[in-house]
């Protein structure tokens, strides 16, 4: 059955894929894999399964042809060439700037900002670790966040 109709299937195929011998070869093979599968089923006592070939063959392209029209093109690498990548230096700078706006606050100022946001602890804990009321806390922290946003604002950060 292969030998008989597989170059007049090669030949249709080939005109629906547009020439592509790689591509129309798959779908000849996939279409007589189909045709073996369905051998029951067929009527091969008729004058011709060409028609039935056919059809199935075509319906391979066209499931091929919509599967690929799913899948997102691929890029290549040509885009990711010119990708920048991140190499720490901004957050390295920011980290710099930053310390050096902790420094240029009261040593109260940074023990209350390290205390209550860079250990995170609630005010009543702070208050207990320091050893001052909660009040004191509460408008520490206040005044000594202003100071750091004067801090960071005269080094350029926050405008």
């Amino acid at each position: 059955m292969y030998r008989a109709y597989h170059r007049p299937l090669l030949t249709f195929v080939m005109r629906l894929v547009g020439g592509d011998r790689l591509w129309a070869e798959d779908v000849v093979q996939e279409t007589m894999i189909r045709a073996w599968n369905s051998i029951g089923h067929l009527d091969t006592d008729g004058d011709s399964l060409m028609p039935w070939l056919a059809t199935v063959a075509r319906r391979i392209v066209i499931d091929d042809r919509r599967r690929r029209a799913a899948r997102p093109a691929e890029a290549g690498e040509g885009p990711l060439e010119h990708l920048q990548v991140a190499d720490g230096m901004e957050s390295l700078l920011r980290s710099v700037v930053v310390t050096q706006a902790l420094d240029a606050l009261t040593p109260a100022h940074r023990e209350i900002l390290r205390e209550t946001i860079l250990r995170d602890r609630s005010v009543n804990e702070a208050a207990e670790v320091l050893g001052i009321p909660v009040g004191t806390v509460k408008s520490r922290t206040y005044y000594a966040l202003r100071a750091l946003k004067l801090a960071l604002e005269e080094r350029g950060v926050l405008a």
